[in-house]
């Protein structure tokens, strides 16, 4: 059985995407599908498995949702001149126009999530999130490891 915690945090995660996706219905674009745009504004020409480490998604998925988003306009992904191997990625100019809604949603999920809370429970709960996500991201990094992991003996 997961973890109460962990079980929480995926609900909040599902939610949180179908949220997005109703908000998002007439553009096309699935609830999963914000963060790699919100990457990509953030850092434009990113190769792909520079946007999957970002993400802490597999590189199969990257490229299944580049293609979509590509077919969909979001995104074009052209040969690195320093890597034939490699493509970059770029959000359009459609996509630069939704990010100013895809934010609007992310904010408001948050505030939603959190009206109940006074200011001083958010700035915790804000400062508890971070600590977790980077000590899940430095183990996914391989810089720290975790003692047994899921019960397993040496």
């Amino acid at each position: 059985m997961m973890p109460p915690f962990m079980q929480q945090i995926s609900i909040t995660y599902r939610c949180a995407m179908r949220f997005r996706e109703k908000e998002l219905e007439d553009t096309g674009l699935a609830g999963c599908q914000t963060p790699y745009l919100t990457a990509l504004c953030r850092q434009p020409g990113m190769t792909q498995e520079e946007l999957a480490k970002e993400l802490s998604v597999n590189k199969s998925s990257v490229t299944r949702q580049l293609a979509v988003l590509e077919e969909k306009g979001y995104v074009r992904r052209e040969a690195d001149p320093h890597d034939k191997r490699s493509l970059l990625v770029f959000p359009t100019e459609k996509t630069q126009e939704m990010m100013g809604r895809i934010f609007g949603c992310y904010g408001a999920w948050n505030e939603y999530l959190t009206q109940d809370f006074t200011q001083e429970e958010k700035d915790e709960l804000s400062r508890m999130m971070v600590r977790i996500a980077q000590r899940a991201e430095a183990y996914v990094r391989g810089e720290q490891d975790m003692p047994d992991a899921c019960g397993t003996e040496d």
